[in-house]
């Protein structure tokens, strides 16, 4: 298996990618079906004692449904030593395993060991258990290199193991998945943020197309071929078989001028259609827009397309006006459940300027689970 750049041939079969316009985007910002609950002391129950959690990943069989083994659900969290200042976990992030059942989370410590990762902290991905039941196939990020620079470079890799209840090991050596080709997909290797913003080719997220069988990955991009801020996609390599190398395809979705990150994009599958979902935080949409922090999300009628935004702008669910900032990085699994962390909670509207109220205020853990309804192009939230 080895890294692979796309020729005309191999991105034949996906069409461009389809717009997020600010029109739509702008639609979001007067949603107001679509704002959860507030978030309140009870609902931040530590996973892990003196440790944040955050980006979250369920173990899943090829078709999406979560694997349940031993009556709880599987779970991968990027994790890191509860900081003083929680911005600083980026640097730091690890990937645990834990599991969620009628007890509640249980921690089950992390799931490569020391020094495996080729970079200098693990982001995120997602996680396929194979027909056995045991194997199981992990794509993540490898951010930085194994040197410790703080660069922003971002991989994508995989590496096939063992799952147990309980446990995972046996990790075979990772690989690159695929690269980033500079044109399509800029090259993710950053010094510094600039103005809080890195570039992206991180969160693989995976998929088995059951109307043919083949397998997609897709992940946060930026495009390569324009030079601007806002410069978002969704971008996607695909295989025909497992034994192929992964090939680089155009973007499902770009938000140029609209929005600088479409984060951990990932597809369910439900009656027949396909629907797309991501993640963003206002701070990322173009000036005048003012769409909220939430779940956005597209919907075709096949992976070729053509992809509709949800609900008129994309808006799925939103962070309520209350609590702008209460939670991110919405998962969501194949039975429609839907699950976050706890992000900058009880701020009353406002921000954590300072590392003090952050940590104070930084929730670094699962948030209320929630379920969506999917209809065609509509989206609800039946269940928070």
């Amino acid at each position: 298996m080895t890294a692979s750049v796309a020729t005309p041939a191999d991105t034949a079969p996906m069409p461009r990618p389809a717009r997020w316009t600010a029109d739509a985007a702008r639609r979001a910002a007067d949603q107001p079906a679509a704002a959860l609950p507030v978030i309140t002391a009870a609902d931040v129950v530590p996973i892990l004692a003196g440790h944040d959690l955050w980006d979250m990943w369920q173990i899943a069989d090829a078709d999406g449904r979560t694997v349940v083994v031993g009556g709880r659900s599987w779970w991968f969290f990027l994790a890191a030593p509860a900081f003083a200042d929680p911005d600083a976990r980026h640097d730091a992030a690890r990937i645990h395993l834990t599991s969620h059942g009628s007890d509640g989370w249980r921690d089950h410590g992390p799931a490569f060991p020391d020094g495996f990762a080729p970079g200098s902290r693990e982001w995120s991905g997602s996680a396929v258990l194979d027909a056995d039941g045991a194997t199981l196939t992990m794509y993540f990020t490898a951010a930085g290199h194994r040197d410790g620079s703080r660069r922003f470079a971002q991989r994508l890799f995989e590496t096939r193991g063992r799952f147990e209840a309980g446990r995972v090991g046996d990790w075979h050596p990772p690989v690159e998945s695929v690269v980033a080709d500079g044109a399509v997909y800029r090259v993710a290797d950053q010094g510094d943020a600039v103005d809080g913003r890195i570039k992206g080719f991180r969160d693989p997220g995976y998929l088995r197309d059951p109307a043919d069988g083949a397998e997609y990955l897709l992940f946060v991009g930026s495009a390569g071929w324009v030079d601007a801020i806002d410069d978002g996609v969704i971008g996607v390599a695909r295989r025909t078989a497992p034994a192929d190398p992964w090939a680089l395809a155009p973007p499902l979705v770009e938000a140029i001028g609209v929005n600088s990150e479409l984060e951990r994009p990932h597809v369910v599958v439900h009656a027949g259609r396909y629907y797309l979902f991501w993640s963003t935080q206002a701070r990322r949409f173009a000036d005048g827009i003012g769409a909220p922090t939430g779940l956005y999300g597209m919907v075709a009628p096949a992976m070729t397309g053509p992809w509709t935004p949800l609900n008129g702008s994309g808006l799925v669910a939103a962070n309520p006006s209350a609590e702008p900032a209460q939670g991110y990085c919405w998962w969501v699994t194949g039975e429609l459940d839907v699950i976050s962390f706890v992000d900058a909670w009880g701020l009353g509207g406002g921000v954590a300027p300072d590392p003090v109220t952050r940590r104070a205020q930084f929730g670094g853990t699962a948030a209320p689970w929630f379920r969506l309804a999917l209809d065609g192009d509509r989206a609800a939230i039946v269940a928070a």
